[in-house]
């Protein structure tokens, strides 16, 4: 990352220059709104980078376990919270009149969809109100959450301009997408790099220079509308490929091919093609969304994101063509699926991680009992969800529980999961994510997507 320079020749640039130097010496005081599966890694982050941290949180519970030290999302453990704070460089608070008195602020808060595609930034205009009411001279604003191209400019900038400060004189603000990718052991906040887009050259320098204080790298671009679209690109990319690799499991169904002996044959080209995987469709707070806010916005400009309503058609019709294989499984043994006992495995949208937002799994018990069947489900991870107005509790992984079924829907492939114990004690598994593949018997009847 390129040093940045940040020179105090305008009354803008005392202001900046001294933000700078409470940066470099550690001294400023960082402040993140929203301390969920975005909000408290950022403040662990920069917590253990040396930084004095105060998360913003609306829910007492959460604040009050936070200050004991104990961490609510499994990707941040309590043993690194715990140290941070008892040295007193983490803590957590509902009080928002804190805000004033730190230099740095990060909006990490949800950014839905309405049941009519349509962005809901209803919490980012509520925090960026909170900002407002404390906002002073000489802080940093960043925004995190994903949202449409321009909404920092033009949702973000006039609330806070309100205030009588102006933004690169008094305050700077900038855009900066979240990465996170829970469950990933690989990649975490500090080595994923980080992409920043402020409202002028003063806030995009200070913005740089703050996340290079505990990111290893930092990527400035021109303005927040291109930060902003960064993120939209990069979850796009992955359900407009998502959504092919479904098509091409549709279409290999009725060809009477295996996908996966497809897919993996072609990953096999060193040159021209990465490998994307079929399911039952796609979950959790990003993908699913994401691709829909650029689709929004451009519909506001007279366009028509072809590509992102197809995949998104696509891949939300994966959960009724698993229902429609456990149908045809069931058929062929001669019974019918009202009254079927279905168990379902793995309810998270991904493996080995505890978020089941926006998951297919979902979609498929739904669908199954509207059809009569009695659905349960096992998830080491998820012991619990709510779905519509019940909550259903996970069944553990029993002998009986797998003999007791007339379908196994192995909706999420967790590690966790004895597949060979399934396969050996099952009657019919619809597998969705090719978790048998590796099985050496087949004592079951196996249908994949």
């Amino acid at each position: 990352m390129t040093a940045t320079t940040i020179a105090p020749n305008t009354a803008a640039g005392h202001v900046a220059q001294r933000l700078s130097e409470r940066i470099r010496t550690r001294q400023a005081r960082f402040g993140v709104i929203g301390l969920g599966y975005v909000g408290l890694p950022l403040g662990v982050a920069f917590a253990e980078a040396g930084f004095s941290v105060v998360g913003f949180e609306i829910s007492d519970e959460r604040v009050a376990s936070l200050n004991r030290g104990i961490s609510h999302i499994p990707d941040v453990p309590n043993d690194s919270i715990g140290p941070l704070v008892d040295s007193g460089l983490l803590r957590a608070t509902t009080d928002m009149c804190q805000l004033a008195e730190v230099d740095v602020i990060s909006i990490c808060v949800p950014t839905p969809l309405s049941k009519t595609r349509d962005p809901d930034i209803s919490y980012v205009v509520s925090a960026t109100e909170q900002v407002a009411r404390s906002l002073r001279r000489g802080q940093l604003i960043v925004l995190e959450s994903t949202t449409y191209p321009g909404t920092t400019r033009d949702v973000i900038l006039p609330r806070l301009e309100a205030t009588g400060l102006r933004a690169g004189e008094d305050f700077f603000l900038a855009f900066s997408p979240e990465r996170v990718d829970p469950g990933n052991t690989t990649y975490g906040i500090t080595n994923t790099p980080k992409v920043v887009g402020g409202i002028d050259t003063e806030s995009t320098d200070l913005a740089t220079l703050f996340y290079g204080q505990a990111m290893e790298t930092v990527v400035p671009v021109s303005s927040p509308e291109a930060a902003e679209m960064v993120k939209l690109l990069e979850n796009t990319f992955r359900a407009v490929n998502i959504g092919l690799a479904n098509e091409t499991a549709l279409m290999c169904d009725r060809l009477g091919i295996n996908v996966w002996e497809v897919i993996d044959a072609a990953a096999s080209k060193p040159f021209g093609f990465m490998p994307f995987y079929p399911g039952p469709g796609i979950g959790g707070h990003c993908i699913p969304l994401d691709p829909f806010y650029l689709s929004w916005k451009m519909r506001t400009l007279n366009y028509r994101a072809r590509f992102i309503e197809l995949a998104g058609e696509i891949n939300s019709e994966m959960p009724y063509h698993v229902v429609g294989k456990v149908v045809d499984g069931l058929n062929e043994a001669e019974k019918s699926v009202k009254g079927a006992n279905i168990l379902v495995l793995g309810v998270a949208y991904k493996p080995d991680i505890d978020d089941y937002r926006e998951s297919p799994a979902l979609d498929i018990i739904l669908l199954l009992q509207e059809k009569g069947a009695i659905v349960s489900y096992s998830d080491p991870h998820v012991p619990e969800l709510k779905l519509g107005n019940h909550r259903m509790t996970s069944t553990k992984l029993t002998i009986d529980t797998l003999q007791a079924a007339d379908c196994v829907v192995i909706a999420t492939n967790h590690r966790a999961f004895n597949y060979e114990f399934v396969n050996r004690r099952t009657k019919l598994v619809v597998d969705t994510r090719n978790a048998l593949s590796a099985s050496i018997s087949a004592d079951c009847h196996v249908l994949t997507i």
